[in-house]
C-alpha cells in the first residue's frame, strides 16, 4: 500500500486532491486469458477489500460468493470467491494466486470468532499508541486465519518509529505483530462508507484498484472545481472522475477547445463552452451574438476549424 503525495493544481489550490502518477496504478503487461490457469477466479480479502487473480486445480467448480483459503499477500488467509474471470486485464502470471481449499465450517467459526478479538485487539493498540504519543491513527486489526499472525492498518502524516510499540503488543499477544502504513484512500477501500452520491464508495465496493486522479480529468468534464464537490471523504478527488473520463477524453479531440476561434457567417466567433454530454459548442461572436451549435457541424481542415453548412431537410432524407 502506498503513501501519495501531492502535484500543482489550478485557481483554487486543489493540490492536494490530486494522487502521485505511477502509484498503485502501474500497468502489468496484459497477458491472454489463454495463457492463464483455468478455470481463473476473482477473490477478496474482506479484511482490506483487496482482490486477487487465482486459479482453482480441484476437481469441483466453485461457487460464486463461497469461502477459500489462499496465501495473499499478508499471509494465508480467508477469501471470499467473487465469481470466474471471463477475460483477465493487466495480469502477469506471477501475481496469481493459488486457492489452497475451500474453507471448512470449522474455518467459518475460526473466522468469526476472530472478529471479537479483533475488536479487543484493536482497542488494545489504539490505547498503547496513546500511551507512547505516536503520531498515527489505527484503522484496523485483523487476525490471520491460517497463520499466528496479527495485522494492523494505520495511517500517519509521515514515517512512523513503531519499534517499541511492537514489543508492547508482542508481550500482549505472544505471535508475531505486523504493522502496515497505509495512504488516505486506502484507509477508505478498508473502512469504507458512503460517497456524495449516496452509494458504497467505489474503493470499497467496486474496484480495489486505485487508479490515479487528476485535477485534468475533472476539467475535461467541466466540473466544478471546488474541493468540496469533487473530493470523497477520504480526501482526494473521486474515483469516478476516472469513469468516464475517457469518453470526455475522445470527445474533446473531435471538438474545438474553449478559447478556439472560427468564422461563420463571415463573423469571428470564440468558443466559450464546449458540452461533450449534449454534443454541442457555445460560441460568442464579435458582432455581440451568442451561437450553440451542434458538435457535429465542426470539423478541423487546413490547421483551422471550420463550421459545415446546416442540411436543409431535403439533403437529411
Amino acid at each position: 500500500m502506498a503513501e501519495y503525495m501531492d502535484e500543482g493544481a489550478g485557481e483554487e489550490d486543489l493540490s492536494h486532491l490530486e494522487d502521485e502518477r505511477g502509484e498503485e496504478a502501474s500497468a502489468k503487461t496484459a497477458v491472454s486469458t489463454r495463457e492463464l490457469p483455468e478455470p481463473l477466479y476473482r477473490i477478496r480479502a474482506s479484511h482490506s477489500n483487496e482482490t486477487y487473480y487465482a486459479f482453482w486445480q480441484g476437481d469441483s467448480v466453485l461457487e460464486d460468493r463461497a469461502w477459500v483459503i489462499a496465501p495473499t499477500r499478508y499471509g494465508r488467509d480467508i477469501c471470499e470467491l467473487q465469481g470466474q474471470v471471463k477475460e483477465a486485464l493487466r495480469v502477469s502470471p506471477d501475481e496469481l494466486l493459488h486457492i489452497d481449499r475451500v474453507a471448512t465450517a470449522e474455518d467459518l467459526e475460526k473466522a468469526e470468532a476472530n472478529k471479537e478479538k479483533e475488536a479487543k485487539a484493536f482497542e488494545l493498540c489504539r490505547q498503547k499508541i496513546e500511551a507512547r504519543k505516536l503520531p498515527m491513527k489505527l484503522v484496523a486489526a485483523h487476525y490471520l486465519l491460517d497463520e499466528p499472525k496479527v495485522l494492523f492498518f494505520f495511517s500517519a502524516d509521515s514515517r512512523v518509529d513503531f519499534r517499541e510499540l511492537v514489543k508492547d503488543l508482542v508481550s500482549v499477544f505472544k505471535m508475531r505483530i505486523e504493522l502496515r502504513q497505509i495512504g488516505v484512500r486506502d484507509e477508505a477501500r478498508v473502512t469504507g462508507g458512503c460517497g456524495v452520491c449516496g452509494r458504497v464508495l467505489c474503493c470499497h465496493g467496486v474496484s480495489d484498484k486505485l487508479t490515479p486522479v487528476s485535477i485534468k480529468m475533472a476539467k475535461d468534464q467541466n466540473l466544478s472545481l471546488n474541493s468540496m464537490k469533487i473530493s470523497g471523504p477520504c480526501g482526494r478527488l473521486l474515483c469516478c472522475l476516472a469513469y468516464e473520463y475517457g469518453f470526455y477524453r475522445d470527445a474533446r479531440r473531435e471538438l474545438p477547445g474553449e478559447g478556439a476561434r472560427f468564422q461563420f457567417e463571415g463573423v469571428l466567433f470564440r468558443v466559450v463552452e464546449v458540452n461533450c454530454l449534449g454534443g454541442s459548442v457555445r460560441a460568442s461572436g464579435e458582432d455581440g451574438r451568442v451561437l450553440v451549435l451542434p458538435a457535429a457541424r465542426f470539423m478541423h481542415s487546413e490547421g483551422r476549424w471550420q463550421v459545415r453548412p446546416e442540411e436543409s431537410p431535403s439533403e437529411g432524407k
